[in-house]
């Protein structure tokens, strides 16, 4: 019998999206599009159970526990809306009008409802991932 080996952060990626089940899987694809096209240094993973996307070059040494590699990762529960969390989104300036919410944490959420949103949304939500980008040690 062969050995089962693990898949790789890519493959879970692919599987991920390849299952899902979502009334807004295109605005989910396209939000993925327009994160993983705003700088080359963006990478994505399955954590917490949801697609996310992280920073992956090169860092100051910190507490993981800090989050600062982690740029975005979707909460896909409800049917009607996909978020976008931020986790260190109230550390960005956004003028923009984009990030909401008031958490205990340093967490930031963006919200979207249609395909249509997505396209009227873009150019700020490039805009906030590369002020995000902007603030690494």
């Amino acid at each position: 019998m062969a050995k089962k080996t693990k898949l790789s952060e890519a493959e879970l990626v692919i599987a991920y999206f390849e299952a899902l089940e979502h009334p807004l899987k295109e605005v989910v694809q396209r939000l993925r599009t327009i994160v993983l096209s705003t700088d080359k240094e963006i990478a994505e993973q399955i954590k917490w159970n949801s697609p996310s996307f992280y920073y992956s070059g090169k860092m100051q040494p910190f507490d993981p526990k800090e989050y600062k590699r982690d740029i975005v990762v979707f909460n896909l529960h409800k049917n009607d809306s996909v978020l976008l969390v931020f986790p260190t989104g109230s550390t960005i300036n956004d003028s923009s009008g984009l990030l909401e919410g008031k958490f205990a944490d340093t967490r930031k959420i963006a919200k979207f409802t249609t395909i249509e949103e997505v396209k009227t949304k873009e150019n700020a939500l490039k805009t906030v991932i590369k002020a995000w980008l902007n603030q690494i040690d």
